[in-house]
């Protein structure tokens, strides 16, 4: 097995004889993914390098540091890619991603219902077979993404008459279709990152059913580890840059060179949870407060709790080459991603002040505010705190998060219920 300097040095002479600003995004995405550099932690089956997660992010720290773009970001090479890399067949990993890692295709999320939102496996959307494909109708709600999207992961209820969990499926879905009806949801940031999809009359192939029929809650669930290993503190950031995936984006014909010189000339906001302390530091120092007792508590817990997730990922990963695990660090890793954004969100309103109920929704605003004066870190850091509310909820809510640890890692006993047992048809539905 390679080293971890074997591994940046064959990247960097990879890069250097590979890399050239003149070419598309389309164009250098098609060299890096089919290389494996997109998707290193991916199997080697599956256009990826077999890396460990910890040698996965130090390739996308290589290719940024080399001054290209990094691999394809959203939901594809974060969540759908590797779930289809563990549960789908030879023919289904030809088929979709080699899409995924060059970023010709956006994916997004179809799991959440309005009716089915903490207890997703009550989810109504059915799919019913009709010859050698299936006919879905229902509606999904807070998707990322949906409105740039050209696929779905999409699960199903395809029995009604097992016990909920038992009767579901996990597809492959497209989103260029008749009966797709995709509304964004605006937030409190300003921003639409979320939509709700209605899904009338569609129709998914047999052949895009990914898993086994009846197998999606387990395939869901491998979905939802991937996510929350991502979106957890201390996780690796979705590998990408300025630059979007898919075919609505628009940003496949356009020069490469461009996205990089882009995030390069820009003003930063933090990068990742671990960014949260620099940008709040850089607050305090703008406005005289390093000296404060409170903030610099706040800023050393901050910085505390951030080493702690680092420190777990090491942990596990030094496990893993051992062939163990630490049970439930996944769930533990997203607790403390939304403790660290709340301590953030509240460190960065304490630190603005007054100043924090100034919020600048567009560009020309916030250029409005800093000829007012306001600090040129209120921006992100106002936005951050608008949004805090978000990852305690997304992802699984902090509440599902903790019940998962009591009971499938702590062994506590699950709250009195039969739906086990009970047909989905026969149980009671939320709402």
């Amino acid at each position: 097995m390679a080293t971890s300097t074997e591994i940046v040095q064959e990247l960097t002479e990879w890069l250097t004889a590979n890399w050239k600003p003149d070419l598309t995004v389309g164009e250098w995405w098609e060299l890096l993914g089919m290389s494996g550099w997109a998707a290193p932690s991916y199997p080697t089956d599956s256009y990826g390098k077999g890396l460990s997660r910890e040698d996965s992010v130090r390739v996308q720290q290589t290719i940024a540091e080399f001054g290209a773009l990094g691999a394809p970001g959203g939901l594809g090479l974060l969540l759908a890619g590797p779930t289809i890399a563990t549960h789908g067949t030879r023919g289904q990993k030809d088929a979709y991603l080699p899409d995924i890692v060059t970023g010709k295709a956006a994916w997004c999320q179809l799991f959440s219902e309005p009716g089915a939102g903490s207890d997703l496996a009550g989810l109504g959307t059915k799919a019913l077979k009709d010859g050698e494909e299936w006919i879905v109708n229902g509606q999904k709600v807070w998707t990322s993404g949906g409105k740039v999207a050209d696929m779905g992961m999409l699960i199903a209820r395809t029995d009604v008459d097992v016990p909920k969990h038992q009767g579901i499926s996990y597809f492959a879905f497209n989103m260029h279709q008749d009966g797709v009806d995709i509304r964004p949801l605006r937030e409190m940031t300003g921003q639409a990152l979320f939509n709700e999809v209605f899904l009338t009359e569609c129709t998914v192939a047999d052949a895009a059913l990914i898993g086994g029929l009846n197998n999606g809650w387990a395939v869901a669930n491998t979905t939802l580890a991937f996510e929350r290993a991502g979106l957890g503190a201390g996780g690796g950031s979705e590998a990408g840059g300025a630059a979007q995936p898919g075919t609505i984006a628009g940003d496949l014909e356009k020069r490469v060179g461009d996205f990089v010189e882009t995030r390069k000339g820009r003003a930063g906001g933090p990068s990742g949870v671990g960014g949260l302390t620099k940008l709040l530091m850089e607050q305090a120092k703008y406005t005289g407060q390093t000296t404060d007792a409170q903030v610099r508590q706040n800023l050393a817990q901050l910085y505390i709790m951030n080493e702690i997730a680092r420190f777990n990922n090491g942990r596990s990963k030094g496990l893993k080459a051992r062939g163990r695990d630490i049970p439930g660090l996944g769930n533990i890793a997203k607790l403390s991603m939304s403790r660290i954004l709340r301590l953030a969100r509240d460190t960065g309103f304490s630190l603005l002040g007054p100043a924090g109920t100034i919020y600048a929704y567009k560009a020309d605003e916030r250029e409005v505010a800093s000829e007012a004066g306001q600090s040129p870190f209120a921006a992100s850091i106002i936005s951050l705190g608008l949004f805090a509310q978000g990852p305690q909820i997304y992802g699984g809510t902090d509440q599902i998060q903790q019940n998962i640890i009591g009971e499938r890692v702590l062994g506590l006993p699950k709250e009195a219920n039969n739906d086990k047992t009970t047909s989905f048809a026969d149980l009671p539905k939320n709402g």
